[in-house]
This record gives C-alpha cells, sequence and structure tokens, in this order.
C-alpha cells in the first residue's frame, strides 16, 4: 500500500485529521528534536494542508502558503515524516505532492523555504538552492532555499 495523499484548506480537516496532524508535529518538532517552541502558530487557518495517509494514520505532512503569506514567494513548511515510515523515503513524494499543490492552487512554481540545514541535499534534489547565509531558528541550524 502507497501513502495518499490529500489537500485540504484548515476549515476542511476533520477532526481526527487536525488532531494527528498536530500530534505528529509535536511529536518530531518538539519532542524529538527536543526543541520547545510555539507550534501552533496562528498560521494554520492561512495554509493548505498536504495529509500523507497511510492505513488510515497521517504520517507526513506539509502545510503551504501563498505568495505574500509567509515569504514573498509560495512556501512550503513543516515537512514531517513519522519516524517509524522514514525508511520508505516517502520525504521525496511528500515534497513533490507539496510543490504539485502549488502550482495547481497558486499557480506558481517559484517557492521559498526555510529548511534545517541538515536536509540542504535532500531539497536540492528537488531543485531547491540556497539563498543566503545561515541561521538559527528555535536553536536549529536552518538556511533559506528557493525553488525557480
Amino acid at each position: 500500500m502507497n501513502l495518499q495523499f490529500k489537500i485540504k484548506r484548515f476549515n476542511e480537516l476533520s477532526l481526527h485529521e487536525l488532531y494527528y496532524t498536530l500530534q505528529l508535529r509535536s511529536e518530531v518538532f518538539v519532542v524529538e528534536q527536543n526543541c520547545v517552541y510555539q507550534d501552533i502558530d496562528g498560521k494554520d487557518e492561512k495554509a493548505l494542508h498536504v495529509l500523507g495517509i497511510y492505513n488510515d494514520e497521517v504520517v507526513a505532512y506539509a502545510r503551504l502558503f501563498s505568495p505574500g503569506d509567509y515569504f514573498d514567494d509560495a512556501s512550503i513548511g513543516r515537512v514531517v515524516i513519522s519516524e517509524k515510515y522514514r525508511e520508505r523515503k516517502w520525504g521525496h513524494s511528500l515534497i513533490q505532492a507539496s510543490i504539485d499543490a502549488i502550482k495547481e492552487h497558486h499557480n506558481t512554481g517559484v517557492i521559498t523555504i526555510s529548511a534545517q540545514l541538515y536536509l540542504k541535499k535532500f531539497y536540492e534534489t528537488h531543485g531547491f538552492q540556497q539563498v543566503g547565509d545561515g541561521y538559527l531558528e528555535d536553536g536549529i541550524p536552518h538556511i533559506q532555499m528557493k525553488k525557480q
């Protein structure tokens, strides 16, 4: 069985989808990465949500923003794969689904992201290039990357 993607606006998310999405984000970004920060940041209502579903479970997720909502360009953020499924390399499918959704919903292929530095090569395989110097975001090294 493959990962199935759903693209939804905030008000289209079921309570089940919202709960398990927030649980996954907290599990990885707060607990696994040992980073205390405000994940629920008031931006989810603006975003398109990319849910990767496997066996009725949210195991992959990203949120997408229109140009001007986060960066001047469209953007992808909160990219996450459940730890127990990372060996399946579903991150590539998730990024491609996110790029495709931005093209479909925002009519652009120009995308800016704030990427964790250790994922630079991963994002480069999807056409992103580093822009500027690195910086710390919530104590984690990041770089800005752009896809034209």
